[in-house]
């Protein structure tokens, strides 16, 4: 008894430190612990973001089909942004680790100053275009006019705040390459929370506020993580932390610039290469109507609410590789990346389980799915769900080379993988066997896990080991 109270008490105080944000060294002392340092807060961070994607979706759902449409063909084409902030957060994940593993915090800091600027000048232009734009992009997807006119208000707005994503996406990779991630999880609670009360009152009206329908889900979207980034930016000046910025980082290094625009060129490809594919994916779903991209829509919020903790433990890989290889271990990184990786598997493993067999209370429960969306959202569910084991690898896997900063390597996969066999495998399956949507999930479970076998492979030959960042 006295042993398990014991284990008890160390479980809490490491959990208590993982949430406080206290600095620790990732590069000696037990890697079992040093991933769950890290991963519990990077979790959490995962967690809250998942769930607003999910709450988002229960309150848009009660609006009608035409609503989710909305979402379900507006997210694809925002992927685009999401890839790009992402990209440019692998890099100055891998920038910042790396320079961490080398106890060298001022550069690390100066590296976290230039990507601010790169994620600014990124953000602008792509906000004019987008918001110029909606009522075409959404016509590009498939979307019908009656969708359009309801939705395009909805797809202005999350392109016009689209630097509130740059920035709360690349601040939180800043903080989590430092060995900080507490830092990014509270940003994103704060944005989180924020947006999951603000949500119903744009969306359905309280008092003065009128009722904004979709379109007020974008708004309170933007205003939460606008708020969070304010939150980063406290945090990143305020000089308690091992990274801040002081006036000595603010100076254009363009050197530094031109090694992020390096690393994130990749990062960012291989989330480009995937949102492509997803926009494809959605075409081929559009084609059965809105009920069927409804159906998806649901199901895929129910997955990213899963698959995002997921992220997490592979975000943990990422920071330990870059600081360790810093330090130079790379043996030590290799291992924290198969550890992460197998309790990563044991994780997705019992999600799979219970998507195959509660699929349909889930869907009822969450968004009071109509019977012609239970269907297509219940075969997404069970079908994609089949590739989770492999899943957790490739996740982890890909997660690692981008944290040592050999991004090229995963997004070669990807361009392989996603392009050259999931789109004519989605379109075959789909239209030619005539498997409708069932065929594009097909692709997604078959895809994914091909993507995580071609990544082991590679890893096991160790040349990441030898990237310079």
């Amino acid at each position: 008894m006295s042993k398990i109270t014991a284990s008890s008490k160390s479980l809490y105080s490491h959990i208590r430190s993982a949430l406080r944000g206290e600095e620790h060294d990732y590069t000696a002392g037990s890697i079992n612990k040093a991933i769950f340092l890290l991963a519990v807060p990077m979790i959490a961070e995962m967690v809250m973001e998942s769930t607003f994607a999910l709450v988002d979706m229960i309150f848009v759902s009660r609006l009608g089909v035409e609503a989710v449409a909305v979402v379900g063909l507006t997210e694809p084409v925002m992927m685009i942004i999401y890839s790009m902030a992402m990209g440019l957060g692998m890099a100055i994940t891998a920038i910042v680790a790396r320079r961490i593993g080398e106890k060298d915090p001022k550069q690390a800091s100066d590296a976290a100053f230039q990507a601010i600027v790169i994620a600014v000048l990124l953000a602008i232009p792509l906000g004019f275009l987008g918001y110029a734009y909606s009522g075409n992009i959404l016509r590009f997807m498939g979307a019908t006019e009656s969708v359009i006119s309801q939705g395009s208000g909805f797809t202005q707005v999350m392109f016009a705040g689209n630097l509130s994503i740059f920035l709360l996406f690349l601040i939180n990779a800043i903080f989590r390459g430092a060995g900080n991630p507490a830092i990014a999880m509270r940003s994103l609670f704060l944005s989180n929370g924020l947006n999951i009360i603000l949500d119903p009152i744009f969306i359905f009206g309280l008092g003065p506020i009128p009722a904004m329908g979709v379109e007020g889900a974008a708004i309170a979207t933007v205003i939460g993580r606008s708020c969070g980034v304010l939150y980063q930016l406290y945090h990143l000046l305020d000089g308690s932390g091992i990274i801040h910025l002081t006036k000595e980082n603010v100076v254009m290094r363009f050197q530094t610039v031109r090694e992020i625009l390096v690393v994130a060129a990749s990062g960012a490809g291989q989330f480009l290469i995937e949102s492509a594919s997803w926009i494809f994916l959605a075409q081929v779903i559009a084609r059965f109507g809105e009920t069927a991209v409804a159906g998806y829509t649901l199901a895929f919020r129910v997955i990213v609410f899963t698959l995002l903790p997921s992220f997490g433990i592979a975000n943990a890989a990422a920071t330990l590789v870059g600081q360790n290889l810093g330090a130079k271990q790379p043996e030590r990184a290799e291992t924290s990346v198969w550890k992460a990786a197998l309790y990563n598997t044991f994780f997705l493993f019992g999600v799979s389980v219970v998507f195959f067999v509660f699929a349909d209370p889930i869907l009822r429960l969450l968004f009071n799915a109509k019977e012609a969306e239970l269907v297509v959202g219940r075969s997404a569910l069970q079908i994609i769900c089949l590739g989770y084991i492999f899943f957790s690898y490739g996740m982890v896997i890909g997660q690692a080379f981008n944290g040592a900063g050999d991004t090229f390597t995963p997004m070669m996969i990807s361009l392989v993988v996603f392009w050259g066999i999931q789109i004519p495998l989605a379109y075959g399956l789909a239209i030619y066997l005539d498997w409708k949507s069932n065929g594009v999930f097909a692709s997604i479970a078959i895809c994914h896990s091909l993507y995580a076998i071609a990544a082991i492979k590679l890893f096991k030959r160790g040349k990441w080991k030898l990237t310079k960042v």
